[in-house]
């Protein structure tokens, strides 16, 4: 059962397991029961919280669908560290659709959930009928992370080596848990972005992510999805896509470079692309009725 400050959107949520296709025990959530149906892949450590403003604006309309990735949350992890890969979270997905008896979605993803999306989007097409990316990428996270402007050529060796020393050594782990976690760090930063944004929703939505991301054994499992993110390309598949797709970017976001996103829009055959100048990786909070007023439009069309 979730806990922290904005649990209040999960009052009404009904809650499910599914087996996957390796056995991996997935825990779900499910807000209607509608035919038309969207399904909601978080960000790597997100949760359906970040996903108010898609839940308020369709919930009436649509069954809303969305999972703990393998190894966070409700969750299971799977005994070969290797199945923690992109393609196993596509094999979860559809587990998800299969129980729910849903032939066909509409896929949003966000951060993370984009490479999944696309991922589910290539290896199994019928299940989708199409696909909003939000602030994501195609491929190779590490790659671009951190490099709003132009690749730094070693970062993603430097990251890497991060990940790995603080997997481990636990105090390594710890430590970068500690400044993480630390109260005054995330009242100053969560306060911060909601008083640059005028937003109060950001201080919340920042402590209930490290909240959740902190959970028993979430962190190691974390650490390996970040890893895995940056060891998954759907590149050289993105131009065999044919669903409708609807990519939304920020300028200003410098954990999956905007660039990125016009890549993708570049080499989807069927895409619209929502580009949001003083965008960060956060539209959907930052500018809610924008982009939810334009999946509105695109789901009008392709929903």
């Amino acid at each position: 059962m979730p806990t922290g400050p904005m649990t209040a959107i999960f009052e009404g949520v009904e809650r499910s397991t599914v087996q996957s296709a390796d056995g991996v025990t997935i825990a779900y959530e499910r807000i209607g029961d509608a035919d038309r149906c969207i399904v909601l892949a978080n960000g790597l450590g997100g949760r359906l919280y970040t996903w108010k403003p898609i839940v308020d604006a369709f919930r009436d309309n649509y069954r809303i669908l969305t999972w703990d990735y393998r190894g966070l949350f409700g969750s299971d992890a799977p005994d070969i560290r290797r199945h923690m890969s992109v393609h196993f979270h596509a094999q979860d997905l559809v587990a998800m659709l299969d129980k729910e008896g849903i032939d066909q979605a509409c896929l949003m993803g966000w951060s993370m959930g984009v490479q999944v999306s696309l991922e589910t989007a290539t290896l199994f097409p019928e299940r989708v009928k199409s696909l909003v990316l939000i602030n994501g990428t195609h491929g190779h996270t590490m790659e671009t992370a951190f490099q709003p402007l132009f690749r730094v050529p070693w970062l993603p060796g430097v990251l890497h080596a991060i990940i790995d020393r603080a997997r481990e050594r636990p105090p390594w782990l710890q430590l970068i848990q500690a400044l993480l976690r630390n109260q005054v760090s995330n009242q100053v930063i969560g306060g911060f972005l909601a008083w640059a944004w005028k937003n109060p929703t950001f201080a919340i939505a920042y402590r209930q992510y490290f909240e959740d991301i902190f959970q028993e054994d979430n962190f190691p499992n974390y650490l390996s999805l970040f890893q895995e993110l940056d060891g998954h390309s759907v590149i050289h598949h993105l131009r065999d896509i044919e669903q409708p797709a609807l990519v939304v970017s920020g300028a200003l976001d410098v954990l999956t470079p905007a660039y990125q996103s016009s890549e993708m829009a570049r080499r989807l055959p069927d895409v619209e692309h929502l580009k949001l100048p003083f965008g960060t990786h956060f539209v959907l909070l930052e500018f809610p009725e924008k982009v939810v007023g334009r999946i509105n439009q695109f789901l009008a069309k392709n929903g």
